[in-house]
């Protein structure tokens, strides 16, 4: 049996210890650790509130620089695109104001535009490309490019869309009556204005989000292969969109990592910035003379705007 003497020295010891981690704790964190606590807050605070400065007087340049750009660019791009037409092709989830946005600075170099494609998610599903094939087939009597449905289509529509000669532009071509209507009524693309008047040039819009999953190398790869045809069938083509089109799954980094594609077609990724808006311009009028290159702030951009910007532009139109 346990007497009381042995409980008064266990309740002693527990007391003892308890005193003893106290003080230990005090003497530890006394002066020099709370000190340095104290300190390395005050310099995590004064980090961020100059983190904060730095972020807001790069907001305001930016701010400054897009309000110069913006008043000044009718001055600058005047003319570069006179005499001629431009195709606007829109990929499925591409922003709607940022496309008004290029099309208003297409305007105000002397573009005229022919009207606009809306490719809907069933010409980029890869399910329907058998569907899309004989599509193609069915509509045309021209000899199809090869075996591949997307380059296939890509021709065709081109072919109805855009042209290489001066001469013809603005004018239907009559091998191609009636394609674009059976794309629409197939449920592959929506017209808005007279794209059949062809175009001398196009310009593509990427989507806003990336495609994912197992078919998205299908799914870019089928506006890669859009984007070229245009290109081959007129005067020039650009592909524009965000900074995020140039991450895995956007249309500008499938477009970069396709060189025959990228050797041909250019591609601006700055379409939500006043300047980038007017290298879209430049770029359309460098495809005029036969380069192209690829432009932006993006992975493997070249250069943010094309070497010749600066150039006079033609007071007519030309063709590559």
């Amino acid at each position: 049996m346990i007497d009381f003497r042995y409980h008064l020295v266990s309740i002693v010891a527990i007391f003892l210890a308890l005193a003893v981690g106290i003080v230990m704790g005090t003497t530890l964190l006394s002066s020099p650790a709370i000190e340095s606590a104290l300190q390395t807050a005050q310099d995590l605070r004064k980090s961020n509130n100059d983190y904060r400065e730095q972020l807001g007087a790069l907001q305001a340049r930016e701010t400054g620089n897009d309000s110069f750009v913006t008043a000044e660019m009718p001055a600058v791009i005047r003319g570069q695109l006179t005499g001629e037409r431009v195709v606007l092709v829109a990929a499925p989830g591409s922003s709607g104001t940022l496309r008004e946005q290029a099309e208003q600075v297409l305007v105000e170099a002397g573009a005229t535009i022919s009207g606009q494609v809306t490719l809907t998610e069933k010409y980029v599903e890869p399910s329907q490309a058998n569907f899309i094939d004989q599509l193609t087939s069915g509509l045309t009597s021209l000899t199809s490019p090869g075996t591949d449905p997307y380059k296939n289509a890509a021709s065709l529509l081109a072919a109805s869309l855009v042209t290489a000669d001066d001469t013809q532009a603005g004018t239907e071509n009559t091998a191609t009556v009636g394609v674009l209507d059976g794309f629409e009524k197939a449920g592959l693309l929506t017209v808005d204005g007279t794209p059949a008047k062809r175009a001398t040039l196009a310009l593509v819009f990427a989507p806003e989000t990336l495609f994912t999953g197992e078919k998205a190398q299908e799914q870019a790869g089928a506006l890669v292969s859009l984007a070229a045809g245009l290109d081959a069938g007129a005067q020039g083509a650009v592909v524009t969109g965000t900074i995020a089109s140039t991450q895995p799954g956007g249309l500008i980094a499938a477009l970069r990592d396709t060189s025959d594609a990228a050797a041909k077609v250019s591609s601006v990724d700055t379409l939500d910035m006043p300047a980038g808006r007017a290298v879209i311009v430049f770029a359309a009028r460098e495809q005029l003379s036969g380069r192209s290159g690829q432009y932006g702030i993006g992975a493997d951009a070249a250069e943010f705007q094309p070497a010749s910007s600066a150039a006079t532009p033609s007071p007519s139109t030309s063709g590559s």
